[in-house]
């Protein structure tokens, strides 16, 4: 069954960007590109500043408008990273198009049955909206304000809102919900109304949609190729975004499955380096969507 089209409600937009300075977002509400000075043979040099994704969590998007690097948390969402891997190494996206995209919020493709008129094959997923966070074993590596109270903070590059770590002491479990916020560049799942009802859609995000936070599976975050993102061909309001000749995604690849000659590297800017840390020392009571992307750089 072809899934029904999403009715998300109007966003509220976040000038984010990718830049190695988290002053540029308060100047410029583009994206400019990273610095020349940092390349991913300074990134691999200075390995207290920056890690490398591992080549099992980063998905590989060819698009009509070139190429984007996804970066996948499978901790926070285990059931749908196990099931867009199978799709992407099913072949199954490859050649579907980017069928509804709304200008400075979202471009939604995976739509299988469009293509090939069947559906993925695979079960819905229920939604993993929030996932349980062990304060202790999985820090915020970074927070927005007090660490006991914040609501904001990073784990591994990628936005996080959380309970306050605090309610750890008082919870059964003793752990606190988590959830990725829909920023700008975050990848999520589309689905219907029915909130079990995701498969093989997905959305990556143009700009930010607070309201779909903890309603949509969010799994990912565009490492390298937010430019790209931004570049593909949007609908008009009209038509809710719905397309004519969209671009495509051409193919969708895990880099460990490529040969080690071949596959991309990509290095992240550690959230938990001093670097890293020194930006976030005067950042209290704002939204982590309102900063820039943690900056990325890949090798080839």
């Amino acid at each position: 069954m072809k899934l029904a089209s999403l009715k998300f409600l109007p966003t509220a937009l976040a000038a984010s960007a990718l830049a190695l300075s988290f002053t540029a977002f308060a100047e410029d509400a583009g994206e400019p590109a990273a610095p020349a000075e940092i390349t991913a043979a300074d990134a691999k040099a200075d390995p207290a500043n920056w890690r490398q994704v591992d080549p099992e969590n980063l998905f590989i998007f060819q698009t009509t408008k070139g190429r984007v690097l996804i970066e996948a948390f499978p901790a926070v969402a285990p059931k749908h990273y196990e099931q867009f891997a199978a799709i992407i190494r099913s072949g199954d996206f490859d050649g579907t198009g980017f069928h509804r995209v709304i200008n400075d919020f979202m471009a939604q493709g995976g739509d299988i049955f469009a293509l090939k008129g069947r559906d993925s094959g695979l079960p819905n997923l229920e939604g993993e909206f929030t996932f349980r966070r062990d304060p202790v074993e999985m820090p915020l590596e970074a927070t927005i304000g007090p660490e006991d109270t914040a609501k904001f903070g990073y784990i591994k590059g990628f936005p996080i809102g959380t309970q306050a770590s605090f309610f750890a002491e008082m919870s059964v479990d003793g752990m606190v919900e988590s959830y990725i916020p829909h920023c700008k560049g975050m990848v999520s799942t589309a689905r219907t109304e029915d909130p079990n009802s995701a498969n093989a859609q997905f959305f990556l995000m143009r700009g930010q949609a607070e309201h779909l936070d903890r309603k949509y599976t969010a799994w990912g975050r565009v490492v390298v190729g937010e430019d790209v993102v931004k570049a593909i061909k949007h609908g008009p309001d009209s038509r809710d975004g719905h397309v004519d000749n969209p671009d495509i995604l051409t193919s969708a690849k895990i880099a460990a499955d490529l040969p080690e000659g071949e596959r991309p590297e990509v290095w992240v800017e550690r959230t938990d380096g001093p670097v890293f840390l020194a930006k976030m020392a005067d950042k209290d009571d704002i939204d982590v969507c309102s900063l820039p992307s943690v900056p990325a750089v890949a090798d080839k």
